[in-house]
């Protein structure tokens, strides 16, 4: 097996424009590259998938078990295949100060990962060895096997930095792309701008490619890739077989709505689910089949006005809804079923309207990070990891029942809004963390119960 990772001494150097143009090159060499992300992030695996043509995983330390993170990444790769593993934040930050549980560099680990450090080279010589020095020290156990030196001005300024680093820490510097304000990256409240939003993205990942093949040595790369099979755990979900054949799910899936971990989708697929694809902003109605809905989150609140003109499918939602059909929503899923968005610049779009509260934009962020859910749904005491990052508030003009109860460092909380069969809140749930499963078939029983009402009602 074959992998590595890519991972920046901090925010801010480049990597995702690095990872682009590294698995691009790698692309054009005639590499079947299967990427991944570390953490939660939604939108580096868009910009993974653009350029490579595969789902990228998202690999987090702090929602998955070791075991299951293995699982995760080796069960799609095969013997040539190359594993692209994009780092978060710098490479030793994690989920808390001072732990490396959710970082880069305990990822690596698991793995057993060899790490290519980012650095930003602007303004700098030997002092960038220090730098590179002081990373490798941190935890010997992490496998630096090389430096891309990024934001060079000149090939020469590049031969400085790298006789220095190369002379003092022993590690190789296998390459160096310029400061090209055309690879740039758009960002707004959430982060960079995702890949569909992108009219110009296939020049930008071209000129990336294009810059790597002169500058970076990959076949340096690949020759320090090998790692050693990892075979983890079984998928829980596979003993079950597919259990769920029966169940029909309709997902959201356009510009406002596409933030979803694609290892959910296979947890769905290998319990039977069928899975059909439909878009809020565009569709008329939601598919004729689908026994229960699955509303990702992403940015209602950015097409908030091509989601109020589809009148037709708000009001046949909503009308679904309220006779009974299942829904989960998370984030943006939950924001759509408000009776109104208010963006950042005080513009109100109307919602659903099954929920009896609006969605006000924030200039800051209302909750960014993990959190532990505790969760009674359907008779089931459901106890789980997720992740929160919202720039918004919903406000109910009267309450609404809710059945999380979140805790992040001794601070708690309530979301997961209820309603008929709909449950919504802010927490974006991995289904393969610990204690998720019994959350996925909570919520998947309680489709079946419903189809067979309906039956029984249509009998």
């Amino acid at each position: 097996m074959r992998g590595l990772m890519l991972a920046g001494t901090n925010s801010n150097v480049g990597k995702t424009t690095v990872t682009m143009g590294i698995m691009a090159a790698f692309k054009k060499k005639g590499y079947r590259v299967m990427p991944s992300k570390t953490g939660p992030d939604y939108i580096d695996p868009m910009f993974h998938h653009f350029v490579t043509g595969e789902a990228s995983t998202n690999l987090d330390t702090w929602m998955l078990d070791p075991e299951m993170i293995k699982t995760l990444f080796c069960r799609r790769l095969g013997p040539e295949d190359l594993a692209v593993v994009e780092g978060v934040m710098g490479l030793y930050d994690g989920a808390s100060s001072g732990g490396e549980i959710g970082s880069s560099a305990y990822l690596s680990k698991v793995l057993g990962l060899p790490v290519f450090l980012i650095i930003d080279g602007r303004g700098m010589s030997t002092s960038a060895a220090a730098l590179v020095k002081g990373y490798a020290d941190f935890d010997p156990d992490v496998h630096i096997a090389g430096v891309i030196v990024n934001r060079i001005a000149t090939k020469s300024h590049y031969v400085l930095v790298k006789t220095a680093i190369e002379a003092h820490t022993g590690i190789p510097c296998v390459g160096w792309l310029p400061n090209d304000a055309a690879l740039t990256l758009e960002s707004r409240h959430l982060g960079l701008i995702p890949a569909d939003e992108l009219a110009d993205l296939r020049g930008k990942v071209d000129r990336a490619a294009d810059l790597v093949l002169a500058h970076v040595d990959i076949d340096r790369m690949a020759a320090r890739s090998g790692i050693k099979a990892l075979p983890g755990r079984p998928d829980p979900f596979e003993a079950y077989g597919d259990v769920y054949s029966d169940l029909t799910i309709a997902y959201a899936w356009d510009n406002a709505f596409n933030f979803y971990y694609r290892d959910n989708f296979s947890a769905l697929k290998t319990l039977g689910v069928t899975l059909v694809p439909f878009s809020p902003l565009a569709a008329e109605d939601i598919p004729a089949e689908a026994d229960g809905l699955y509303l990702g989150g992403g940015f209602p609140e950015i097409f908030g006005k091509a989601f109020e003109a589809n009148r037709t499918f708000r009001a046949r939602l909503r009308k679904r809804l309220e006779s009974g059909l299942p829904c989960y929503a998370e984030c943006g899923g939950l924001m759509a079923l408000t009776r109104s968005l208010v963006d950042k610049d005080g513009e109100r779009y109307a919602g659903v309207g099954f929920l009896p509260a609006d969605t006000v934009m924030t200039a800051r962020l209302q909750r960014f990070g993990y959190v532990d859910v505790a969760a009674m749904l359907d008779g089931r005491r459901c106890h789980f990891k997720a992740h929160e990052f919202h720039h918004s508030l919903v406000e109910a003009k009267i309450p609404i029942p809710q059945i999380y109860q979140l805790s992040k460092r001794g601070k708690t909380w309530q979301c997961g809004y209820t309603r008929c069969n709909t449950l919504a809140g802010y927490p974006h749930v991995h289904f393969y963390a610990d204690g998720a499963d019994r959350f996925l078939f909570a919520l998947l029983g309680r489709v079946r119960r419903a189809k067979a009402e309906r039956t029984v009602g249509h009998a």
